[in-house]
């Protein structure tokens, strides 16, 4: 497809009462823009340019992931003269698609319907019905329905505000001809700007066809000046999400108590509590079940696999059937054997706990390779930082770690070897062998109970 992207991105957004420049603001837990950049490029554009304006050095270093072009709007003369410093980015013999950057619902498929619907030489626009038009721009139609133009709120008459047909802006026009009509933009009207809504109605005087096409529904062409229409579209968002999800096999306690900030997979008879949050790419097997509370951030969570209530898993692997929680936290690199289980106040970080091992209570395990059939007794601490370094600690299958031990790495337990309760080891332990690493205990008789002063 030859197709050229212009995303007008250059608003301050004063009413956000922020720094920030609006469009940076999130939704979703990434930036309306960067949603809006998405779907530029799942419609496989050519080339896509940002016109940006306030906080131009902020735009570029969060947006620096994206192949786009910059085009400076020094000065807020219109959304006509916004695309008119674009100019250089957009071919005569490509369609330039006008997006804007706050709008983050927009979806794939309505700009590809609307691509479809524009005529070889003309435009397609993107409209749609609103029960209350109040501030948009008005289509305009003759009798015969054709669009003959576009008519701003603050200029339109008495019979015109009844319209409840509206601009969202969003358009598709030839290169050539677009040029040729911003170049001819009169500033003569009630804001003193170039509206780009204009080129609509010289389209229809040069006889040039403009066909339309609609949107599913109005919020998804809905923008954010503020931070509570910010959280509209993050609660429709958060909605589609949800829905998406109960669709490709997942049941929800309450599917308003659900946040997705990326891409979630979900397999059969998945089972999510309430104020489960997910984030980066995650992937859920069938009959995963996930208590309330928990935050899944890339990762993978295999088949049967139950997370309790109150567990953060983070850049981790849980395996078939393995337990985690309540009030577990696997952080990157831990990787949990197929049903192995780690319960409460337990901390894994680049740490493999193999098939059927236990660590069910008040341990940390860092830098840990733990076999199968191992048991973690509670208060186990992998000692694998001496401060400077880290070490590894390496533990064999069917070993038994007693209660409330340090393992000083780096350090080999080989198979079957047992800690008992209580010990500090320091040095590897054999196959079958017991260590016992702790202070002589003396019991004195006669002593004198301390009392007060």
């Amino acid at each position: 497809m030859n197709l050229s992207v212009v995303i007008l991105a250059a608003g301050k957004g004063t009413r956000m009462k922020s720094s920030l420049p609006k469009v940076l603001h999130p939704v979703a837990h990434k930036p309306m823009v960067q949603h809006v950049i998405d779907a530029s490029k799942a419609l496989n554009s050519d080339n896509i340019t940002m016109v940006y304006g306030h906080g131009g050095d902020q735009l570029k270093e969060a947006l620096s992931s994206n192949k786009v072009h910059w085009a400076l709007q020094a000065e807020q003369k219109g959304t006509g003269h916004a695309v008119k410093v674009a100019d250089e980015f957009m071919p005569d013999d490509q369609t330039i698609l006008i997006l804007y950057g706050d709008v983050p619902l927009i979806q794939t498929e309505t700009l590809e319907r609307l691509l479809a619907v524009k005529p070889e030489k003309g435009i397609a626009l993107l409209t749609v019905k609103l029960d209350n038009p109040t501030g948009y721009g008005r289509i305009v139609r003759d009798e015969n329905d054709k669009v003959v133009g576009i008519i701003e709120q603050k200029d339109a008459n008495p019979e015109q505000l009844l319209i409840n047909e509206v601009n969202t802006g969003i358009m598709a026009v030839n290169g050539d001809l677009l040029k040729g009509w911003l170049a001819n933009l009169s500033s003569d009207n009630a804001q003193g700007e170039y509206y780009l809504t204009d080129v609509i109605a010289m389209a229809n005087e040069a006889g040039y066809v403009i066909n339309t096409a609609h949107p599913e529904s109005g919020i998804e062409v809905e923008g954010a000046n503020n931070r509570v229409q910010l959280a509209t579209l993050e609660r429709e968002y958060q909605r589609r999400a949800a829905e998406q999800l109960m669709l490709s096999g997942a049941s929800m306690r309450d599917p308003a108590r659900i946040d997705v900030r990326g891409d979630v997979t979900v397999g059969h008879d998945v089972s999510l509590d309430v104020n489960v949050v997910f984030e980066g790419t995650v992937v859920l097997g069938d009959n995963v079940t996930v208590g309330p509370n928990c935050v899944l951030k890339d990762c993978v969570i295999e088949s049967g696999a139950t997370i309790e209530a109150n567990s953060l898993v983070d850049d981790a692997k849980v395996g078939a059937n393995a337990q985690i929680g309540p009030f577990a936290r696997l952080r990157p690199g831990a990787i949990v054997g197929n049903k192995a289980k780690v319960g409460n106040f337990v901390e894994m970080k680049k740490s493999v706990l193999g098939e059927g091992s236990k660590a069910n209570h008040f341990s940390y395990l860092g830098d840990a390779t733990i076999g199968a059939g191992v048991n973690i007794g509670a208060g186990v601490i992998t000692a694998n930082y001496d401060g400077v370094n880290k070490f590894k600690t390496d533990i064999k299958d069917n070993a038994f770690i007693g209660t409330n031990s340090t393992l000083v790495a780096p350090i080999t337990i080989e198979e079957n070897g047992f800690v008992a309760a209580g010990s500090t080891v320091t040095k590897n332990i054999d196959k079958d062998g017991l260590a016992i690493a702790r202070g002589k205990q003396r019991n004195i008789d006669g002593w004198k109970r301390p009392t007060k002063g």
